[in-house]
């Protein structure tokens, strides 16, 4: 029956591939690069009864934290679980946990669900994704295992990034548009490499809607930095050194520079290497915490096996749309 639904999933994106629609830009959350390299890094942090396991499908893993990204072209209802926009519900000198209750159930009854919808669901989807994963871990069933770990490093990742907290969310409203794509984009582009990403071992999370909670009220007190420090750098660099022209695909691309991508990266002090170091840990503590709410299955015993058929046919069929169509659901972070 699951085979059946999957193949018949596949084939209706297949067949959405055919109908037309007006291109844009795609989000990006971390950027893909950026995404894949959170969930493989998170990874080494996970303990021997897990590791080999993990490795055994790293790339998988790692090439797949970009779906939620794609499924935005696909499903209508994706957009919203990759941000909450804190600051549509908390005014300046608030308190977040004094005005937005933790639980769902708490939320809609003093919001309603329409008005969440709207302005972001993230922690509590971490929250309904991580069941996900203990029930794949507790049935051994490899195809969800794999794609749900991979989908919540995606949604964990993104709650770690300042300017998926804030409905000022590319800099329209203060002047700044793009700036969403150079943060998390542009800059883990260039500097990645740099970064030292070892965070130590995943941790046993114990409440993880508080744990994501506790993400995106971190991410939410840096949004005023990211704007501030950004524009206060824009009054010193003339046009031609903040921006440049770079070969992209098929042609030039107006981008940051180097020069002004760097001297904004050391105005924020480490700023997005920290976020992305959580972030790591934050994937790989959740994993591991999963794992251990399932019982603590043994993993060996499913060495041998790999993703069935019909789930990558699933996930190509979504790759096809997002090439294709570029026509996403929510807002746009270019």
């Amino acid at each position: 029956m699951i085979k059946r639904t999957a193949i018949l999933l596949a084939g209706f994106l297949l067949l959405l591939l055919c109908l037309p629609g007006r291109t844009a830009e795609p989000v990006r959350a971390w950027g893909f690069y950026g995404h894949k390299r959170i969930n493989r890094m998170a990874a080494f942090t996970l303990p021997p009864e897990m590791f080999p396991f993990f490795k055994r499908h790293i790339d998988f893993i790692s090439d797949h934290a970009v779906d939620p990204d794609r499924r935005r072209y696909a499903v209508d209802g994706e957009a919203q679980r990759h941000y909450i926009d804190l600051d549509h519900y908390v005014a300046p000198g608030q308190r977040i946990s004094d005005v937005m209750p933790r639980r769902w159930e708490d939320a809609v009854v003093r919001y309603s669900e329409d008005t969440l919808q709207a302005y972001g669901i993230v922690p509590w989807h971490i929250q309904v994704m991580y069941a996900r994963l203990i029930r794949a871990f507790q049935r051994g069933d490899l195809d969800r295992i794999l794609s749900n770990a991979a989908d919540i490093g995606h949604y964990i990742g993104d709650a770690h990034v300042p300017l998926h907290t804030t409905e000022n969310y590319n800099g329209q409203l203060t002047g700044q548009h793009g700036i969403h794509a150079f943060w998390e984009s542009r800059i883990v582009e260039l500097s990645a490499e740099d970064y030292d990403h070892w965070v130590g071992r995943a941790s046993y999370i114990d409440r993880p809607l508080e744990f994501a909670w506790e993400a995106v009220e971190a991410s939410h007190a840096l949004v005023d930095s990211v704007l501030s420090i950004e524009k206060r750098l824009s009054s010193t660099y003339p046009e031609d050194r903040k921006f440049t022209f770079e070969d992209r695909g098929r042609g030039g691309m107006r981008v940051y520079s180097r020069e002004f991508a760097k001297a904004y990266e050391d105005a924020m002090q480490g700023m997005v290497e920290e976020r992305m170091n959580a972030s790591i840990a934050a994937v790989g503590s959740i994993w591991y915490s999963a794992w251990v709410n399932a019982g603590q299955p043994d993993l060996d015993r499913m060495e041998q096996k790999d993703v069935s058929d019909s789930l990558r046919a699933v996930m190509k069929a979504e790759e096809e749309l997002w090439k294709a169509n570029r026509k996403g659901y929510g807002r746009d972070h270019e």
